[in-house]
């Protein structure tokens, strides 16, 4: 080990289209909204994370706010590398020294991503001073973050339902066997429930809002055991242009994220109809796993669970299971080299 090592610094990094999460030392140091906050005029960035996140939707001409991923990968290079950038100098540690570290890094991949789309990852890490980069699927950190023994000759299926994409994936032999990526994921939840708002309510939310009915009363299904109580929602009436507040239940959002549910069951029963027998006869003794902060939507698992007649488990604390399980490969990397892509 020569002097120089002592000088790399190990990051783990989970980047989503709504959160990114990143772990060094073993623990979660960043775990911040993607945003980013720029200045229009000098083109200067002015906030990142939850700082940009509160401007959201309420900024004026010269400040314009962008979420630099979409769909789980990079749509606006330079406000990514930006944002990342800002997150890793903030880690405590590495704030301290007086020279920015060299870094390995492991970084989270959505399993459809291209090789054009891997290249644009791969240079913003280099931007960042990183010496050794790796990239692990997402679907693979989110079974290591799982619990999941990825390297047994068994197969687990697990869907990661984050911001920009749901990810299901059938793993055996620390190998993705088949998957499935879908675009629909925890911003079209958000954008449904703006649109059901508008159209049935003629009530005009922002995304910050229909994002806080989410949270507090997303629910996939009607038949809830405990269901959550009534929210107040404010907005803009469309037809006097007054500010109004309205009464919305749990109900109204199931029925107003169906349609994307639907496509999410869809391309879960597609993935286990192209599953090889042996890994659907493992699969069906195994059940399901739930992970990302989609599957936190009420009633998700129950509803998945009638669809497919397996049982479904929700990951705990499903927010940080793929970021978990990039820090655990990070940790292991000789053991883990095979999931990992240089």
């Amino acid at each position: 080990m020569g002097f120089f090592d002592f000088m790399i610094e190990d990051v783990a990094i989970d980047l989503g289209t709504a959160n990114t999460l990143i772990i060094h030392d073993g623990k979660i140091v960043v775990d911040a909204p993607s945003i980013v906050a720029r200045d229009r005029t000098s083109g200067k960035i002015i906030a990142t994370g939850q700082k940009a996140n509160l401007m959201q939707g309420k900024t004026h001409e010269n400040i314009k706010t962008i979420r630099p991923l979409k769909d789980g990968v990079i749509a606006d290079f330079q406000a990514s590398e930006e944002m990342i950038k800002e997150f890793i100098r903030n880690i405590p540690s590495i704030k301290k020294r007086m020279f920015p570290p060299a870094l390995r890094m492991v970084i989270c991949i959505p399993s459809g991503i291209t090789e054009v789309e891997k290249r644009a990852v791969r240079d913003s890490a280099m931007h960042m001073n990183a010496k050794e980069i790796y990239l692990i699927y997402e679907p693979m950190a989110a079974a290591i973050g799982v619990g999941i023994d990825i390297m047994e000759p068994k197969g687990n299926m697990i869907i990661d339902i984050g911001g920009g994409t749901t990810e299901i994936a059938v793993i055996a032999l620390a190998g993705i066997v088949c998957d499935k990526s879908v675009k629909v994921a925890g911003d079209l939840f958000t954008n449904d429930i703006t649109y059901y708002m508008r159209t049935q309510h003629n009530l005009f939310v922002g995304e910050t809002t229909s994002e806080k009915i989410k949270i507090q009363i997303g629910a996939a299904t009607e038949e809830l055991d405990t269901p959550p109580d009534d929210m107040l929602v404010q907005g803009r009436d469309l037809l006097s242009g007054k500010p109004k507040q309205i009464q919305v239940s749990y109900r109204e959002i199931a029925k107003a994220l169906d349609k994307s549910i639907l496509r999410i069951e869809d391309a879960v029963m597609e993935t286990l109809s192209k599953t090889p027998p042996e890994l659907a006869a493992d699969i069906y003794n195994t059940g399901i796993y739930l992970a990302g902060g989609g599957s936190m939507l009420r009633g998700l698992d129950k509803r998945l669970s009638k669809k497919t007649d397996l049982p479904v488990y929700i990951a705990e604390d499903p927010l940080r299971a793929v970021v978990r399980g990039t820090g655990i490969a990070l940790k292991e990397i000789e053991k883990y080299k095979c999931v990992l892509q240089k």
